[in-house]
């Protein structure tokens, strides 16, 4: 799987399943909008709803509720990460990441643009709360 890069500051969740789904952020940005899903409204990166129904798009299923992320070896081999994790006002925001275990071992794949390396194995400096697991639809 390789990264995507987002092409706006609150794309992660857009860039996230185009990685995924193996498309270019723009394709997956014009399917989102066709959706009613923008980068620019925060339900994106603070609701787990339009991701889930982007994915679905591309014929992928994720799970319905968070779970806790407790250490990287639990984790499935596909799953959404919410990193970066914080209250505004009271309402949770959190971005975007995707966690990969294949036949090259496992890694996660950020799309923040300022980042030198997309393909993270930093695995200590990056601090998921929690995770959604992520599989192509029967």
């Amino acid at each position: 799987m390789k990264p995507v890069i987002q092409e706006e500051i609150s794309g992660c969740g857009i860039a996230a399943s185009a990685a995924i789904a193996g498309v270019s952020y723009r394709e997956a940005k014009t399917v989102a909008n066709r959706l009613g899903i923008y980068a620019q409204d925060q339900t994106l990166w603070s609701e787990t709803q339009p991701v889930r129904i982007l994915l679905a798009q591309f014929g992928w299923e994720v799970e319905n509720t968070p779970l806790p992320f407790k250490v990287w070896k639990t984790l499935p081999d596909l799953a959404l990460l919410a990193t970066k994790w914080h209250l505004e006002q009271g309402k949770p925001f959190w971005h975007w990441a995707v966690f990969v275990r294949d036949a090259s071992g496992s890694y996660v794949l950020d799309s923040k643009q300022s980042l030198k390396q997309h393909t993270r194995k930093d695995f200590g400096r990056i601090k998921p709360k929690w995770y959604l697991p992520v599989r192509p639809e029967l």
